[in-house]
């Protein structure tokens, strides 16, 4: 017994040692064989990952800060270049878009993600496409969004409606739970035809923490870096996926299940899943982050008061307080427009963005790019970038109410702000998330004055994950601010 002990502990050390020679020599040989851009040289195997801490995003800003806007770097035994300033981010989102199309294969949409069968994760291909043209013309293009401005207008008269409740009360709402629940009815009105959640309660709840819970768990995960300890699953993130997708698995097979039952009720006007069924998918899709975008922003204005004052001024002056704002005003409110880029700025709701792999080698500004490398945008860098932005720490809407930033805009043309990202795998939904971002976000200001609790104090730590939240939810008190029957 002894003596296998002492021969498992024997061949362990040798293939701990043999595993950090090999790695340590190709890491050598690989790096001084090839002009990669400059970067960090870690530690073996492991590569930077010791040194990322809870931040990543702010880690490699000021790594950024000494190695360069492109900056090579070990994640775990994985190649990763990560740009940190517009230029680097276009040279490789714009020059070089057609050889980062593909994502890497990651745990988190492995589990969580069906196998990467989503829009996000999903192989660049003929059914990526198909699904993009099929999400863009019937569910989030330019006349799909005016089809369905109607289901958006009575989601956010229902949320408005229960915060009003809870201002007649004099009591504190947390409102990232009731814009998770108005934002998913707006997306299962499309999808399914119908409202998942009838009010906000205990099931939206739950929802809300769910899909909190995946942003968070899918940040950075050894396993990801370092494929072959995968199966150890140090830090128990596998085991929490899996628990969490048996509960997304219960969640959208009873949608589904009961879509079916009712298809024929539909055979005139088919709903989204329906047209995904009929061309054999049936994809799940989850609410966006806009919801982060907008607590992000109400925290804002809480602790720059003069600010929620102006927007209210602006919007009172096109809306008047006699009717609640609607979609068709927000062209004439440059000033709440403005909030809402300063927020994609400041508070981006992916600080990393989805990281993507090179199909093959190539050159960037003279630096070697190895095949399969994996490649992100620092876009928390680059919002609070002091070569581009004055006074980049300070929430300042002005500065996209004139000058060059006036022309800025987010369809990822102009890489100083590409919040949704840039390229042929820009986020599908950006044209619906900044309608929806803008119109929650106006008549929330329009319909209430907000303060913060007595005695609570606003707390604007964050919390990382593939979504950057507020590590403390935000909770605040409302007062009507519109002629009553508004609210009815």
């Amino acid at each position: 017994m002894n003596y296998d002990l002492f021969l498992l502990r024997d061949i362990g050390i040798s293939l701990f040692i043999f595993l950090i020679s090999y790695f340590s020599i190709g890491l050598i040989f690989k790096v001084t064989s090839k002009n990669l851009p400059p970067g960090p040289k870690g530690w073996p195997i492991l590569g930077v990952l010791p040194h990322l801490g809870t931040m990543p995003h702010v880690t490699l800003a000021n790594m950024a800060k000494k190695f360069g806007p492109i900056m090579y770097l070990k994640m775990g035994t994985c190649d990763t270049i990560v740009a940190s300033s517009p230029n680097a981010a276009r040279a490789f989102l714009k020059t070089l878009d057609h050889n980062f199309l593909n994502r890497p294969t990651i745990i988190g949409a492995t589990h969580l993600g069906y196998n990467s069968q989503d829009l996000v994760f999903a192989k660049y291909g003929p059914k990526w496409k198909l699904l993009r043209k099929l999400t863009t013309l019937h569910m989030l293009g330019g006349k799909a969004l005016q089809n369905w401005s109607n289901v958006r207008e009575k989601e956010v008269k229902n949320m408005v409606r229960s915060i009003h409740e809870f201002g007649i009360k004099c009591e504190p709402i947390e409102i990232g739970d009731l814009l998770s629940c108005a934002i998913t009815n707006m997306v299962s009105e499309v999808v399914l035809s119908k409202r998942i959640f009838a009010n906000k309660g205990q099931e939206s709840k739950e929802f809300k923490e769910m899909v909190v819970e995946f942003m968070t768990i899918s940040g950075v995960n050894i396993g990801d870096f370092i494929p072959f300890i995968g199966w150890m699953d140090l830090g128990g993130v596998v085991s929490k996926m899996k628990c969490l997708h048996k509960k997304f698995d219960v969640f959208l097979t009873k949608m589904i299940e009961d879509h079916v039952k009712c298809a024929h009720e539909r055979k005139e006007k088919p709903n989204f899943l329906d047209i995904l069924m009929a061309n054999g998918d049936d994809d799940d899709f989850g609410t966006d982050t806009s919801s982060s975008i907008i607590e992000w922003a109400l925290a804002e204005m809480l602790r720059n008061p003069h600010i929620l004052l102006r927007a209210q001024k602006e919007i009172d002056q096109v809306v008047g307080k006699g009717r609640m704002l609607v979609e068709s005003d927000l062209q004439k409110l440059p000033y709440l427009q403005a909030i809402c880029k300063e927020t994609y700025r400041l508070h981006p709701s992916t600080p990393l963005s989805v990281p993507r792999v090179s199909n093959k080698a190539c050159q960037i500004n003279g630096y070697y790019i190895p095949k399969d490398t994996r490649f992100n945008v620092n876009i928390w860098a680059i919002g609070r970038d002091p070569d581009i932005w004055a006074n980049p720490l300070e929430f300042n809407p002005e500065r996209f109410l004139s000058g060059k930033n006036a022309r800025i805009d987010l369809n990822g043309v102009d890489f100083e702000l590409i919040p949704f990202g840039a390229g042929r795998r820009i986020c599908v939904g950006y044209r619906m998330a900044i309608v929806v971002i803008e119109y929650i976000l106006g008549t929330l200001v329009h319909s209430f004055d907000w303060k913060l609790p007595i005695g609570v104090e606003l707390n604007m730590d964050e919390a990382f994950g593939l979504t950057l939240q507020k590590a403390v939810p935000l909770s605040a008190m409302v007062i009507p601010r519109l002629v009553s029957n508004v609210y009815v």
